[in-house]
Order: structure tokens, then C-alpha cells, then sequence
């Protein structure tokens, strides 16, 4: 009897998997998984919640062990892991540690939205997953506090009026997406009930066609962040979809963004730092955004170096720039 014959590759996308023809997806990153519950260097608590079993959409919870003694609720971090869509969850350790970090340091309830992966459900399902959270989330700021299925880490700590969007890389392109989305006369209802103050986007995963900036003198990495989207989105637009590509004429004017401040972080070296530049200035010149946007630069770093490198001098000045920035009530 003959061994089976080993499936052949179909498609490869380093640094992050490869896809071989009978369906099989190996991941090379993003498979480890850290449980929930108290963090002892940071006091933070967290435990994983079902949202949506049908979809079987889930996300992990954070909030300070010290809740009982705070007088008055916190606010609310919704976070969107990154990974190019097709890498990595809330239970990833570098996630859940960057997490209760940032939890620690701008005493916040935080929401990691554990959204479906790419390429096993390609684009919009992440885009979807996540909209189907927030509206989750929405509905615990209009209905009773013991509606079924509700949870009370939200309902009994946290302050509606004070919900923040952030996600890094591909996570930084979803929250864009919801920021957006619930401008649409059919999501209006949603902002009746709670408030979105503030939109963090931290080495956001935006692209397009054509190069910008550093990204023509870089036409290796360019080539690999054009296969990205190719494995995650089956479009015919490509790179210029308005889902990865914010300045298409398809895509929601910036305007559409219904936060009032927008913070905008980039690494030096990262080559997807032209986007998230080219984002800020786009929303400082657009008369008809009437909010604030801010731009911060890590200087010598590389994409997602606060999630590699928590301990760095620059990861701990990153954090604090984002405790700022959600405590500031200006």
C-alpha cells in the first residue's frame, strides 16, 4: 500500500503561515495560548466570555482587582488584537500581557475581541465579528443591569460614557472600521446609549497599490505586505479595497469617524508607518471632522516592538502616552 501523498503548498505568507491545496493552514505564529485569571505583577483579573455561540465569537475581559474600592466606574477599552488577520488572539501571551499592562496603567475595564481568523473565514468575517461585539457591548449600557446574559464586570464597573476604540495593526484597522461604521444612520441608535470618546490606533494596517513614502525603497517588504491581503481578502480591488485602503474614493470619508480624538501611534522603522501618517494628516486637514487628532512616534522601533518588547523603555513610554490620552477628559 502506497503512503499518502503529502499535500502540496498552495499558497505561503511569511512570517505568518502557509496554506497547503487540501485546506490545511499551518501557522508559524500567534498559536499559543495563556489561560485567564489574576495577573500577580499587575493585579489585573481577567476570564473569557461567549458572546455569539452560533459563531462561536468570544473575547477575553480585563479589569483592576481593586474595582470595590474605585467610587466611580471606569472607562472602557475596546480592543481588536493584531496579526494580519490571519495570526493570534486575546489568549496569545504576548496579547494577554500587553493587555493586563495596559490595564494596570490607565485603570481601565478592557474587551479583546477574539475575532474569526483569516483564511479559514476570509474577509469581512473579522470585520463582522467585531461589530457583533460592540453592539454586545452597546446593548449593556440601555438595557437592565440584569438582563440575561449581560455581564456584571461591565455593568457594575464600567462608565458608558467613556468607551475607547484601539486595536494594533490589523486590530487598528478594524476599530477605523467600527469608528466609521457607527456613523451609518442604522448604528446612530447604538450612540444614544453609550459614548465613544476616543479612537487609538496603534501601528495601524493600512495599504495600498501604489507606494508611498518609504514604501517604494523597500520593495521586498512591500511585496509581502501586498500578499497579506491577498490570503485575507478575496477581492477583485486588491490592495486598493476600501477595507485596507481608507483613501479610496469607496471608502467612508474620515469624516465618517465619530470619535472627537483620534490617537494615532507609528514606529520609525515600520513600513506601514506612511499610512498611519498619511491617516493623521488626513483627519488634521478634514474641515468636516470636527475632533482632534494626535500623532505619536516611536523612535528606532519596528512594528508591534511594545508587544515583542514589553519591557523597553519605549513600550512603557507607549503605554503611558495611551493611559494619557483615555484619561485626559478635555
Amino acid at each position: 500500500m502506497d503512503p499518502p501523498t503529502k499535500p502540496e503548498i498552495s499558497t505561503e505568507v511569511p512570517p505568518y503561515l502557509r496554506v497547503y491545496s487540501d485546506g490545511t493552514v499551518e501557522r508559524f505564529a500567534g498559536t499559543q495560548v495563556t489561560p485567564p485569571g489574576l495577573d500577580p505583577q499587575t493585579n489585573v483579573l481577567s476570564k473569557d466570555i461567549i458572546i455569539q455561540p452560533q459563531t462561536h465569537l468570544t473575547a477575553r475581559l480585563y479589569r483592576p482587582n481593586n474595582t470595590t474600592h474605585n467610587h466611580n466606574n471606569l472607562p472602557l477599552l475596546i480592543y481588536f488584537h493584531g496579526g494580519a488577520f490571519c495570526i493570534s488572539s486575546p489568549a496569545d501571551p504576548l496579547y494577554h500581557n500587553s493587555l493586563n499592562r495596559l490595564v494596570s496603567e490607565a485603570n481601565v475595564v478592557a474587551f479583546s475581541v477574539d475575532y474569526r481568523l483569516a483564511p479559514e473565514h476570509p474577509l469581512p468575517a473579522a470585520y463582522q465579528d467585531s461589530w457583533d461585539a460592540t453592539q454586545w457591548i452597546a446593548s449593556h449600557a440601555f438595557q437592565h443591569d440584569n438582563q440575561q446574559g449581560h455581564d456584571t464586570w461591565l455593568t457594575e464597573n464600567v462608565d458608558f460614557d467613556r468607551v475607547f476604540l484601539a486595536g494594533d495593526s490589523a486590530g487598528a484597522n478594524i476599530a477605523h472600521f467600527i469608528a466609521t461604521k457607527l456613523h451609518s444612520s442604522d448604528s446612530k441608535n447604538l450612540m444614544r446609549f453609550f459614548k465613544i470618546p476616543g479612537l487609538i490606533m496603534i501601528h495601524p494596517y493600512f495599504w495600498g497599490k501604489e507606494a508611498i513614502g518609504v514604501e517604494a525603497s523597500d520593495p521586498e517588504r512591500k511585496k509581502m505586505v501586498d500578499k497579506w491581503w491577498e490570503l485575507v481578502c478575496p477581492s477583485e480591488k486588491g490592495n486598493d479595497d476600501p477595507l485596507i485602503n481608507p483613501f479610496v474614493e469607496e471608502a467612508p470619508g474620515l469624516e465618517c469617524v465619530v470619535c472627537r480624538k483620534v490617537l494615532v501611534i507609528v514606529a520609525e522603522r515600520d513600513i506601514l508607518k506612511e499610512r498611519g501618517k498619511l491617516y493623521h494628516k488626513s483627519l488634521v486637514n478634514n474641515g468636516a471632522w470636527k475632533g482632534k487628532a494626535e500623532l505619536y512616534e516611536a523612535e528606532g522601533e519596528d512594528h508591534d516592538f511594545h508587544i515583542f518588547n514589553p519591557d523597553s523603555d519605549n513600550a512603557n513610554n507607549l503605554l503611558k502616552r495611551i493611559a494619557a490620552f483615555i484619561n485626559n477628559q478635555d
